[in-house]
């Protein structure tokens, strides 16, 4: 398995992961389009320009099966140390529950050690609850109520 950081040519395996999810199709985001729209390029590209976000690929034999974005965030809290925030956490629906998503897990968490970050946070929705359950048994407690507003 090699995680890396995406290149463009990555984009439309990352959204047939982000689009095979239950909530995704509720929100209705459950379509892939056939072409890769502007505003999804305008997206990679700010995040892929900003040195504080990395959107990240799991591959395996040349397959993309997995994906999350990271954002490392200064803070004056705890001591002006820095934190990550993961988000867009999808594995290939064909190859969870093998350890995988857990491999990725570490791996964004020793990123996280290197670039000198004190805490690795990240959000989820109540309905995932599954997703809950494998965030505790990675050391993750829930700590916190997180909002959202769609603006």
């Amino acid at each position: 398995m090699e995680f890396r950081i995406a290149e463009l040519d990555d984009v439309p395996a990352v959204l047939a992961l982000l689009a095979d999810d239950a909530i995704s199709r509720e929100r209705g985001f459950g379509e892939v389009p056939a072409e890769v729209e502007p505003a999804i390029v305008e997206a990679f590209e700010a995040i892929t320009g900003d040195p504080n976000n990395e959107l990240i690929v799991a591959v395996d034999g040349g397959v993309v099966v997995g994906t999350c974005q990271l954002t490392y965030l200064p803070g004056l809290s705890r001591g002006g140390s820095w934190r990550m925030q993961i988000e867009a956490v999808r594995i290939h629906s064909g190859r969870r529950g093998n350890g995988l998503g857990a491999e990725m897990m570490r791996w964004a968490i020793e990123r996280a050690r290197a670039r000198g970050c004190r805490m690795v946070q990240l959000t989820s929705d109540n309905k995932r609850v599954a997703a809950h359950r494998f965030y505790e048994r990675l050391g993750f407690t829930a700590s916190h109520v997180g909002m959202k507003l769609t603006i």
